[in-house]
């Protein structure tokens, strides 16, 4: 259930900074584009927090946590690379 609440969590930043590149920077698809790739190192480190959460606090060990991290990490990065993909070439 955590995993699938980080995920969200994830989704939810990726929204917010596609509405604050459109805030800034206009309608424009290019913007938009921006707001992707901005998420995308922003996300690598809250996600990275998550893992590092997991072994140090949860007693999970690093071999045990690597997957739930590509999935974390993965899901809402692959969604993001859509969006810059779709919005980058208009």
């Amino acid at each position: 259930m955590h995993t699938l609440k980080v995920i969200a969590g994830g989704l939810v930043l990726l929204a917010a900074c596609i509405f604050a590149s459109r805030w800034l920077g206009g309608a424009r698809p290019a913007s938009l584009a921006a707001g992707a790739k901005l998420f995308l190192p922003l996300w690598l480190v809250a996600a990275g927090v998550n893992m590092w959460l997991g072994v140090s606090r949860a007693g999970y060990s690093v071999a045990e946590e690597a997957p739930v991290f590509l999935v974390v990490f993965g899901v809402p990065a692959v969604v993001a690379a859509v969006l810059w993909w779709r919005f980058a070439g208009s």
